[in-house]
C-alpha cells in the first residue's frame, strides 16, 4: 500500500524586519555582520554559522592549535567558550591568564586559522564547574550575585576588565576574531540584570557585532538588547534517576517550530516560577542556537549514553525545524584543572544538585577530553559541509511541515518531515531515527511537494521507497548547480569541488534507498553515467539504477555550454569525506584517519590514524604525489579519485594523533586493535559503600576515603618508549574508577558502560616511571538509586578491570610533492 506524503509551501512570507535590533559592525570592516528578524548576513549574504564549544582551560595550550584545526576540519566556523572566573582566580586579586589559562593565545590561534571565536564571558557560567563559575571568596561576600548588588557588581566590573584587557585589539574593528558576545547563562528573570551586565562589559571595552543570551526555559530579555540563542539536549544528566527518558529530549526528534527547550537548566530553576512566554521573540530574532547537544556529561546519580546518530537526527532535524544558526555544547570535551584550594567540578558540597567527577569533563563529544575522534564528528561534519555551501540558500528559507504530522510525542508511526523552502526551491528533510524508542521503516513512501503560484509540484522518487528505520537525510529540490538545475535527488547534497573548470556536486546516498537523479531537461545538453539509465520524462531527464560509489560520477553538459558532474558516493565513504585547502587548492579528501588542514608555512595535511597504514584519496589529485614524512607512499586509482596509501618506513616517528572511541568490548576505527597491556590486580573490591544522598535527596558519589577502604586496586607499568599521544584504553565495570600517579588523582570516571580512555601525554612523566599508574574501582551498591544504561546495568556491580590496550596514535605529514 502505498503512503503518498503531502505539504502545500504557502505563498513567501514578506521581508523580515529590519534595522529594529541595536546590532552593528566595527565601521568599514569588509563582511559587516548584521541580524534581521529571521536570518544572519555576512558581507551582505545570508551566513549560516556552525559553532562548536571548546573550553580551553580544560585542555592542554600545548594542544589547542591542532584541536581547533580538527574542530575547523569538521566544519565547524566559529569557536565559542566560557571564560571561567574560578579558573582564572580562584584566590582573590591573583587572575591567572598563563599557560592553559591564556585566553588571549587561544583567541588569537582561532584568528590564525580564520574561525571566529565567541567568548562566553559570564560571570556565571554553569559549565558544570564549581559554584557555577564563580570563586568561592565571591560567595563570601556579603553580597547576592547575579542580580545588580552594587557588592557583587564592584569585583564583576573588576573580573569584565581583566577579560577586556585580554581580548583588547581582538574585536572586528581591529581585524580580529571576536563575532558574538554571551553574557550571563540561563538566567531567566534577571532582564535588567542581564542589561546591566551588557552595559558593564561594554564599558570595560569588550565589543562585537552580537550580543547574545541563553533563551531556554522561558527567559526574560531586555527588549532587543540580546540575540536570544536556543538549545536542544538528546538526553540529560541533570534529571532525576528513575524519570526516564525526558519528554524534552524526545520533542528534538519532531519537526516543530517550537524554540524553547525548557529542561534544560530545570533542575537549577524554581519548579513554582517561569520565565517569559516560550518562544517570545519569534517574531523579532531568527532561530539561532548555542547549545544543540553534541553529547552529554554523567553526573553520579544519572549517567546517559549517547551514540553518533542521536547526534546527528538532532543536528539534522533543528535545521529543516528553521535553525539558522547551529551551535553544539561540547563539540571537544576537556579535563577541569587541578584546583589549588578546592577541586573545581560541580558538586552537593557546593549546593548544586549534581555531582559530576572531579576531572573528566568528556561530554562525549565528537572529539574527546584527549581529542579521540568519534563517530559523531563524521555525521556532523558531513551536515557541516552541506551548510559551508549551501548555508546562504538554506538560511532565508522557511520551514515549512506537511499536512499530516505527528499527532504526539508518543506517535512513532507518522513520518516525520518537513521543507525549507524560498516558494520555488529548496531542502527535503526527513528524521526517522530516536534513541531508546527506535521507528519503523517506512514502506512504499514518495512525497508530493507543491509550490504556491506558477511553482508546480514535485513528486518523488519516480517509484515510492521504503524509509528505513535509523535514517535521517535530505534531499535536494530544484538545486541550481553551475546552471544545471537538478530538480531533485533522492541523495544527500555534501559539498561541490571544481575539477579541471567543472563543477562537481558530491552527494551521499542514503543507506538502503537507491539514489535517483531527476535533472531539468531544459538545463541539459547531454548526460553520461558510468551505470544504471538515463531516461527522458517529460521535462526532466531521470539518472536511476547508480551505483553509489568512487566513481559514480554522472557527467552533463549544461544547456549554456558547460560541464558539471553529479558524484554520488555511498554512505559510508561519504562520512570519510573532508574538504580544505591543500597544497594551494581546495580538494576533497577521503580518509578514514582524522584529517586536518594547515595552509600555513609548508601547507601541510596532517592524518590522524594509527600505526596501521592509512590511505587517502584525492579529487582534484594534484600534479605529483605527495611527499609523507618518514614514509612510503604508493598511488593508485580509486573511481574518480586518487588515492595515496601510505606506509611507515624505519625513520617514521610516532607524533601525536588521535584513534577512535570504542563503546563496546574492542576498539573501533581509527586507533583500533592496539596492543593488550598488563594490568596487575594489587587487592579485590570490598562491599559496595552504602549510597549517601545530597541535593534534592539525590544520589551523590561515594566519599575518598572509600577508595582507600574498599576499591579494588590494580597497577599498571606504563612503559617510556610509548609514543607521543598514545592512549591507555581500559575495559572495566563499577561504580566510580580514579587513577592515580603517586598520590595524585590524574583522571576519573563513572562507570555507563564506556571504555574509559586515559591519555598518557597528560600524566606526570617523572612521578609516572616512578612508581606507574594505580587505577581503583569502586562497586556499585545494588540498591544504589543511579540511572546507567539499560546494557549496563548490573555490570556495575563488579569491580573489575578485565583487559586494557595501549592505543598508538600517529600523525602522519603530507606535502606537496
Amino acid at each position: 500500500m502505498a503512503h503518498p506524503h503531502h505539504l502545500r509551501v504557502p505563498s513567501p512570507a514578506g521581508p523580515p524586519l529590519t534595522g529594529h535590533l541595536p546590532f552593528s559592525d566595527a565601521p568599514g570592516v569588509p563582511d559587516p555582520i548584521e541580524v534581521n528578524s529571521r536570518w544572519l548576513t555576512r558581507g551582505g549574504r545570508p551566513w549560516f554559522p556552525v559553532s562548536g564549544e571548546f573550553h580551553y582551560s580544560r585542555c592542554p595550550a600545548a594542544e589547542w592549535e591542532e584541536e581547533l584545526l580538527k574542530m575547523k576540519a569538521g566544519g565547524v566556523t566559529a569557536v565559542a567558550s566560557y571564560i571561567i572566573w574560578i579558573h582564572h582566580e580562584e584566590t582573590e586579586g591573583r587572575v591567572r591568564f598563563d599557560g592553559d589559562r591564556d585566553l588571549r593565545r587561544f583567541a588569537e590561534l582561532c584568528a590564525r586559522h580564520g574561525l571566529d571565536f565567541i567568548p562566553r564571558i559570564g560571570p556565571w557560567s554553569h559549565a558544570e564547574v564549581r559554584n557555577g563559575g564563580l570563586p568561592d571568596w565571591l560567595l563570601a561576600r556579603d553580597c547576592t550575585p547575579r542580580t545588580d548588588d552594587p557588592a557583587y557588581l564592584e569585583p564583576v566590573r573588576t573580573w569584565f576588565a581583566a577579560i577586556a584587557e585580554q581580548l583588547r585589539g581582538l574585536d572586528r574593528a581591529h581585524g580580529g576574531p571576536i563575532v558574538a558576545i554571551q553574557i550571563e547563562n540561563e538566567l531567566y528573570d534577571q532582564p535588567g540584570h542581564l542589561l546591566t551586565l551588557k552595559r558593564l562589559a561594554q564599558e570595560a571595552g569588550m565589543s562585537a557585532p552580537l550580543w547574545t543570551s541563553t533563551a531556554w526555559g522561558g527567559v526574560q530579555l531586555p527588549p532587543d538588547e540580546l540575540l536570544p540563542l536556543y538549545g536542544g539536549y538528546t538526553e540529560t544528566f541533570w534529571t532525576e534517576a528513575d524519570g526516564g527518558w525526558p519528554d524534552t529530549c524526545r520533542k528534538h526528534f519532531f519537526f516543530t517550530h517550537q524554540r524553547d527547550d525548557e529542561g534544560i537548566g530545570a533542575d537549577l530553576r524554581p519548579t513554582t516560577v517561569r520565565g517569559g512566554e516560550p518562544d517570545a521573540f519569534a517574531d523579532r530574532f531568527p532561530w539561532a542556537t548555542c547549545e544543540l547537544g553534541g553529547g552529554m556529561a554523567v553526573s553520579y546519580h544519572r549517567r546517559p549514553r549517547v551514540d553518533a546518530d542521536d547526534i546527528g537526527a538532532l543536528g539534522l532535524t533543528k535545521i529543516g525545524c528553521g535553525s539558522v544558526w547551529q551551535g553544539f555544547y561540547m563539540f571537544h570535551g576537556g579535563t577541569n584543572p587541578a584546583g589549588e584550594l578546592t577541586t573545581l567540578q560541580e558538586s552537593h558540597a557546593t549546593g548544586y544538585p549534581n555531582d559530576l567527577p572531579v576531572l573528566t569533563y568528556d561530554f562525549q563529544a565528537p572529539l574527546g577530553e584527549y581529542g579521540q575522534y568519534r563517530p559523531t564528528y563524521h555525521e556532523l561534519r558531513l551536515q557541516h559541509l552541506l551548510l559551508a555551501d549551501f548555508g546562504d540558500r538554506i538560511a532565508p528559507m522557511e520551514s515549512v511541515l506537511p499536512e499530516r504530522r505527528p499527532s504526539g510525542q508518543d506517535d512513532r508511526d507518522t513520518l516525520r518531515w518537513a521543507v525549507r523552502t524560498d516558494g520555488t526551491s529548496g531542502f527535503l528533510f526527513v528524521n526517522n531515527h530516536q534513541p531508546h524508542e527506535p521507528l519503523p521503516d517506512h514502506p512504499e513512501t514518495s512525497f508530493t511537494v507543491e509550490f504556491p503560484g506558477d511553482g508546480g509540484t514535485l513528486t518523488l522518487p519516480t517509484a515510492p521507497v521504503t524509509v528505513p528505520r535509523g535514517a535521517y537525510f535530505c534531499w535536494p529540490l530544484r538545486l541550481d548547480v553551475a546552471g544545471l538545475r537538478l530538480e531533485w535527488a533522492t541523495a544527500q547534497p555534501v559539498c561541490t569541488v571544481d575539477v579541471d573548470g567543472r563543477t562537481v556536486l558530491v552527494l551521499a546516498a542514503t543507506e538502503g534507498i537507491a539514489p535517483e537523479l531527476a535533472l531539468d531537461a531544459a538545463t541539459v545538453t547531454s548526460v553520461s553515467t558510468p551505470s544504471g539509465d538515463v531516461t527522458p520524462v517529460g521535462d526532466r531527464v531521470l539518472v536511476t539504477g547508480l551505483r553509489p560509489g568512487t566513481d559514480a560520477l554522472v557527467e552533463v553538459e549544461s544547456a549554456d555550454g558547460g560541464r558539471v558532474g553529479l558524484l554520488v558516493l555511498d554512505a559510508a565513504t561519504a562520512r570519510t569525506a573532508y574538504r580544505g585547502v591543500a597544497w594551494g587548492v581546495e580538494r576533497l579528501v577521503l580518509c578514514e584517519a582524522g584529517v586536518v588542514f594547515d595552509p600555513f608555512g609548508r601547507e601541510e595535511v596532517r592524518l590522524h590514524g594509527s600505526d596501521a597504514p592509512v590511505s587517502f584519496a584525492v579529487l582534484p589529485a594534484p600534479e605529483r604525489a605527495p611527499v609523507v614524512d618518514g614514509a612510503s607512499v604508493s598511488v593508485s586509482a580509486d573511481g574518480v579519485f586518487t588515492r595515496y596509501a601510505v606506509r611507515a618506513g624505519s625513520e617514521a616517528t610516532g607524533s601525536k594523533a588521535t584513534g577512535s572511541e570504542a563503546t563496546g568490548s574492542k576498539a573501533a576505527g581509527s586507533g583500533a586493535g592496539g596492543t593488550s597491556v598488563a594490568v596487575t590486580p594489587v587487592r579485590s573490591a570490598g562491599p559496595a559503600p552504602d549510597t549517601a544522598t545530597g541535593v534534592l535527596d539525590r544520589a551523590s558519589a561515594p566519599a575518598d576515603k572509600h577508595f582507600d577502604t574498599v576499591a579494588a586496586e590494580y597497577h599498571v607499568d606504563v612503559p617510556d618508549d610509548l609514543p607521543p599521544g598514545t592512549i591507555l584504553r581500559l575495559y572495566w565495570s563499577g561504580d566510580v574508577g580514579r587513577a592515580y600517579v603517586g598520590d595524585t588523582l590524574v583522571a576519573d570516571q563513572f562507570f555507563s558502560g564506556r571504555v574509559w580512555d586515559l591519555g598518557v601525554d597528560r600524566l606526570p612523566a617523572d612521578a609516572l616511571r616512578a612508581e606507574g599508574l594505580r587505577l581503583r574501582v569502586l562497586p556499585l551498591h545494588p540498591d544504589a538509586p543511579v540511572y546507567v544504561p539499560r546494557e549496563a546495568v548490573g555490570a556495575g556491580e563488579s569491580a573489575a578491570v578485565t583487559h586494557a590496550e595501549w592505543i598508538i596514535r600517529r600523525r602522519w605529514t603530507v606535502r606537496a610533492g
